[in-house]
């Protein structure tokens, strides 16, 4: 008799054969570094941008249901008001991740009727999202304001644009001024997931609408990054917050964030954080001069520095070679780039020290002759 999932051996064996598998090891972060089995790697697949000193948790009771069933903390309308003042708007709400902010707010705000103009190279919590909506949803060009001025249809009640900040796989900034001027000619409304910005560019860390002198209308975006803390948000308008404590299916049937990580990204928020993005800044610039100067095209202006490979089992093989010189940059494979498209994603942090980056350069310049990774 046929095992019952034998199908999923059957896809499983379709991923290792065409370098597609993935697993995870036991780890453990130390400031720059990773610990892997008895291995230091210098860590260059953070997310945690800034790179803040580890700051206390609390170990009082914590929240354990829905907000709306269980009552709330304190420290929710505090962080609230700390973040919506952050972004220049008149509310905000705290979700349990990023992830869930998209999930929730865009599902609830669009519906059968509108339309949702989405940047192809969306995160996949904004293309979920989308999908949940029920709404029409037409895919623009990656930052083709001509693809999306043509796509942008009359004949619906209500439409949105929708693009992350700065774009997780390829590290470039959203076109946010013709997105708004667009925006405002065809009564849109403009949603930012700005997960890998927020608090890491723009000033004070208020993010890549302040970086590019533009403003959305609606502003989700992660504690976990550049705050180093946990959960995700969502800021804008008093109404729309209210809206999303009424409609927003994922806020209202999980449980709260935790009011001990609440009060951690709470105690975040008031860290120094301008010299740390300062740092940050340096290490950005002095990282992506050293990998061109050694002949590996560099296109992103930001903290997120791709290095395209192409296939993904010459990706695994620079991955590979990457590890045992003790650099972790992890390849990027199919479905989360398109097939063909294959990278090694440097995430730069304020954790790096000179000597770390010298180190990594000096790993990659070797990289780039056995590879042939020169322009």
């Amino acid at each position: 008799m046929k095992h019952r999932f034998s199908f999923v051996d059957s896809e499983l064996d379709v991923a290792k054969r065409y370098d597609l598998y993935r697993k995870m090891r036991p780890s453990s972060v130390t400031g720059s570094h990773i610990i892997i089995g008895k291995k230091s790697l210098l860590n260059l697949c953070s997310n945690d941008y800034l790179g803040m000193p580890a700051t206390h948790i609390s170990t009082k009771q914590m929240q354990s249901s829905s907000r709306l069933i269980s009552g709330n903390d304190e420290s929710y309308y505090t962080l609230e008001k700390i973040l919506a003042r952050h972004k220049s708007q008149q509310a905000c709400l705290v979700y349990p991740t990023g992830y869930m902010a998209n999930l929730g707010t865009i599902s609830a705000l669009a519906g059968k009727g509108d339309l949702i103009l989405s940047d192809e190279l969306n995160h996949a919590s904004v293309i979920e999202s989308c999908r949940l909506s029920g709404a029409k949803i037409i895919i623009y060009g990656h930052n083709d304001m001509k693809d999306l001025a043509a796509k942008i249809k009359p004949k619906y009640k209500k439409k949105y644009i929708i693009t992350e900040g700065i774009f997780s796989m390829d590290g470039d900034y959203a076109k946010m001024q013709e997105i708004a001027e667009i925006a405002h000619k065809n009564d849109a409304i403009t949603i930012l997931d700005d997960a890998h910005g927020d608090f890491a560019v723009g000033h004070d860390g208020k993010g890549t609408p302040e970086k590019l002198c533009s403003k959305v209308d609606v502003y989700i975006s992660s504690l976990s990054k550049g705050l180093g803390s946990f959960g995700g948000y969502v800021a804008s308008e008093k109404n729309v917050i209210n809206y999303s404590i009424n409609k927003s299916k994922a806020f209202i049937y999980t449980s709260a964030l935790p009011s001990t990580l609440v009060e951690h990204a709470i105690r975040r928020f008031g860290y120094n954080r301008e010299r740390y993005q300062k740092k940050l800044a340096q290490n950005t610039k002095t990282l992506a001069s050293g990998l061109s100067d050694a002949g590996i095209t560099i296109q992103s202006k930001t903290h997120i520095i791709p290095i395209m490979i192409g296939g993904e089992s010459d990706a695994m093989k620079l991955g590979a070679f990457l590890y045992r010189n003790g650099i972790f940059a992890q390849p990027i494979r199919y479905p989360t780039v398109p097939k063909g498209m294959a990278r090694i994603r440097i995430s730069v942090t304020a954790w790096l020290s000179r000597n770390d980056i010298k180190s990594a350069l000096s790993v990659f310049e070797r990289a780039a002759k056995k590879f042939n990774l020169t322009c």
